[in-house]
């Protein structure tokens, strides 16, 4: 009559086990979202003091960007087109339309780095061997705007430009740019408030992620840890009145 205790000895200790780990797993999800969500929300906070702030000028977002990352700071320049060419980064999304984002490298000095200007967003045609056409700067053009900086997916990070008088490229790796280019480039991106011959939509999204998604996800961790120590504690309350008939019988 020992050997059932036994048996359910071992079967209740596996099951505590495996609840307490997977438990202590999701509520740690949990918690490493709420903190980046409260990370995301300081950042907010720090973003709309820079957008508050004065415009730097060039030499300032220069300095700055040395030691820290430029994004929301807003900057006002001078500058003329390096050339022509049009870099479209591929698969971005505008209020449900999937298409690109245009891009454009000025300069203000030659032997300054130089600043890649945000054109806007542009649908994509129906046949991918067609790219848009969206008009270039072509003369000097003073331009006010704010700076962005994208973070790095560790997975999928590389510039992948395909050679043309279009650039289409699939993720916005400045380095990569700079070693295509060979040469300097300001480490973020232009935002103008308004370019003189285009009127194409700016989407901004400084972050992947909100806050406010990261603390939704971690609701949702927390009521899955909830929902499966429900789930376990009544999967050992049913082996244990299980094995008790059994023993029982």
């Amino acid at each position: 009559m020992q050997y059932p205790y036994v048996l359910l000895h071992k079967r209740m200790v596996l099951l505590l086990i495996l609840t307490v780990t997977l438990f202590v797993i999701l509520v740690k999800l949990g918690f490493w979202q709420l903190a980046r969500g409260d990370e995301k929300s300081q950042l907010f906070e720090q973003m709309q003091a820079r957008q508050a702030a004065p415009a730097l000028t060039f030499s300032q977002a220069l300095d700055k960007s040395q030691f820290e990352d430029l994004t929301a700071y807003r900057l006002r320049v001078k500058a003329s087109p390096v050339s022509q060419q049009i870099w479209l980064l591929d698969n971005q999304v505008y209020q449900g339309q999937v298409g690109y984002l245009g891009f454009q490298l000025m300069q203000l000095d030659a032997d300054q780095p130089y600043l890649m200007v945000e054109l806007g967003f542009i649908a994509a045609p129906h046949d991918r061997r067609q790219l848009p056409h969206i008009d270039p700067i072509v003369n000097e053009v003073e331009l006010i705007g704010r700076l962005y900086q994208r973070q790095i997916n560790p997975l999928s990070h590389k510039l992948l430009a395909e050679d043309g008088d279009t650039v289409r490229f699939q993720n916005l790796n400045l380095t990569e740019i700079e070693t295509a280019i060979s040469h300097p480039l300001l480490a973020a991106v232009l935002q103008p408030d308004s370019l003189p011959h285009l009127s194409l939509p700016h989407p901004w999204q400084p972050f992947p992620i909100s806050a406010q998604k990261h603390w939704g996800y971690a609701v949702q961790w927390f009521a899955m840890a909830t929902v499966f120590a429900g789930l376990m504690g009544w999967q050992g309350v049913k082996l244990l009145t299980r094995n008790r008939r059994e023993a029982k019988d």
